[in-house]
């Protein structure tokens, strides 16, 4: 087991009186591939942002990369996580170059402007379009992208600033069944890899989850039902309690999982 990475103690957020976080507790480790499962609303997202140094918890302690909460700069602490998410895409400015975009991800910021890249950093940014399949979409403007295209160059970029923690919010939301099996094949592969970020990934459909990650938590009306390694929380009955649905589970050899509604 690795250091530690993320460590939640009582994390509540309340808003407009509603609770989207209730009494959270979970603990990821450096050496460690999270997935959230969870149905729309569950807390997903806000959990996120919150381990995303982008919310504050209205009760309990957030400690990100070794950093607590409300004692920390987060400005320093924010480049330190990759993010890939569609609430960022839709800041991307429409004439930005896939390059560009990927660069600016050094600076932490969107939209390239006079700054200067030496080549290292071009060269990892051609590395990193290259590992998700987009070498050939370089020069092309971000807005002119497909759905799937835009979701790669979006985990390309979040890794560039080559981060401690990387946090991705349903990556392969919206993408048809090709596009969803290529990105999930390329996430396997980058889980598998010993030198990646630790990684946690958001998403409302087990066949999404790619293998290799290696644990669990799942979330229901802001609450966790179950967290773990994957084999011990990934189980039927805890996915129907997630759901509220009699789910049956099934886990191929290639490692992904598949879930149907119980036929009696």
């Amino acid at each position: 087991m690795g250091g530690q990475v993320l460590r939640l103690q009582d994390v509540t957020v309340r808003r407009d009186g509603a609770a989207l976080l209730r009494e959270i507790d979970w603990t990821v480790h450096e050496d460690e591939r999270w997935v959230v499962i969870g149905p729309n609303g569950a807390g997903k997202t806000t959990l996120l942002q919150v381990v995303g140094a982008m919310l504050f918890p209205t009760e309990g302690i957030v400690e990100i990369l070794g950093e607590r909460l409300g004692q920390s700069d987060v400005f320093e602490l924010r480049p330190r996580i990759g993010l890939a998410s569609a609430s960022l895409a839709e800041k991307v400015p429409p004439e930005e170059k896939v390059i560009d975009l990927v660069l600016t991800a050094s600076y932490a910021i969107l939209g390239r402007w006079t700054e200067e890249y030496d080549s290292h950093d071009v060269t990892r940014a051609v590395e990193l379009i290259d590992q998700f399949g987009c070498a050939h979409l370089i020069r092309r403007r971000f807005n002119t992208l497909s759905e799937g295209e835009r979701k790669r160059v979006q985990i390309a970029r979040a890794l560039m600033p080559n981060p401690e923690l990387l946090l991705l919010d349903e990556p392969a939301a919206g993408l048809d069944l090709g596009g969803r099996e290529d990105l999930v094949r390329r996430l396997s592969t980058l889980a598998h890899d010993p030198k990646a970020p630790t990684m946690v990934l958001v998403t409302h459909h087990v066949e999404e989850v790619p293998s290799g990650f290696t644990h669990a938590l799942l979330l229901r009306h802001g609450s966790v039902v179950a967290q773990g390694q994957i084999e011990q929380v990934m189980t039927a009955e805890n996915l129907s309690r997630t759901f509220s649905v009699p789910l049956s589970l099934d886990q191929g050899r290639d490692g992904r999982w598949y879930a149907r509604a119980h036929q009696p």
